[in-house]
């Protein structure tokens, strides 16, 4: 019995019916389909993996960010959010709280009797005068200087110090005497007087006691944060300025 032989071009040139039927109704619902579902008809078979893949980088980009942001909590982040919003008004506020402190402990130290003989008027003096005068005085200044002088190196760092002794210092202790002279009821003579006696051996404290602190504040903290450190180098300052301040009258020595 002789075999039949199938040309094999049979096979590729005439596709089974049911494989005929399939590609016709893919084609023809590729057509009908919406945008939507033609593009996910289009798809290649990579894109499962690739999605999933981008989904599991986003996931760890996702996981990761907790940890970024680890540094807006606690009172750190707080007090930061609070530069940025409210910059004049926290400043000012740290201001006074830092001298309100630095009174009170200078009366702890200085007063015979305490808290017999505490003095909460002069203490409230204090506060004020952070709050009014010192904090929106040391806002200015400290953007004023990095904006003559941006740079951190040492040459700059000096120049900001000399400024500060040359200028901040004599202008603000002069304020600060004038202020507390004045509010505790003495007239210009008096303050003049007082100004003569005090202001001359605070400056050379002050040359003695702020270049350190100076140095480190212009040279390493950034300038939102500058008026901070120099607040908390001034709470040990304070309690020294404070009880000078608080030395009886010229007219009553």
């Amino acid at each position: 019995m002789a075999s039949r032989h199938i040309p094999k071009r049979f096979f590729l040139a005439t596709p089974l019916p049911h494989l005929r039927r399939f590609r016709l109704t893919r084609m023809h619902f590729h057509h009908k389909a919406p945008p939507h579902q033609r593009a996910s008809l289009s798809l290649p078979r990579f894109s499962s993996s690739s999605s999933s893949s981008s989904s599991s980088s986003s996931s760890s980009s996702s996981s990761s960010s907790p940890s970024g942001k680890s540094h807006k909590f606690g009172f750190v982040g707080w007090y930061m959010r609070m530069l940025q919003t409210y910059p004049l008004v926290t400043k000012s506020v740290t201001s006074s709280l830092v001298f309100a402190a630095a009174d009170f402990t200078s009366q702890i130290i200085t007063l015979p009797s305490f808290p017999a003989s505490y003095d909460l008027m002069r203490t409230s003096r204090m506060a004020i005068y952070g709050l009014l005068i010192l904090g929106p005085v040391q806002h200015k200044w400290f953007n004023f200087l990095s904006k003559i002088i941006p740079k951190t190196d040492v040459l700059s760092t000096l120049k900001k110090i000399l400024l500060g002794q040359a200028i901040f210092g004599p202008i603000i202790n002069t304020v600060f005497f004038s202020y507390n002279g004045v509010l505790q009821g003495e007239g210009v003579p008096e303050v003049i007087a007082r100004l003569k006696r005090d202001l001359l051996p605070t400056l050379l404290g002050g040359a003695m006691f702020w270049p350190v602190c100076d140095f480190v504040t212009f040279r390493f903290v950034p300038v939102q944060l500058q008026p901070l450190l120099n607040s908390a180098c001034a709470y040990a300052w304070t309690i020294y300025l404070t009880y000078m301040a608080n030395q009886p009258s010229v007219s009553n020595t």
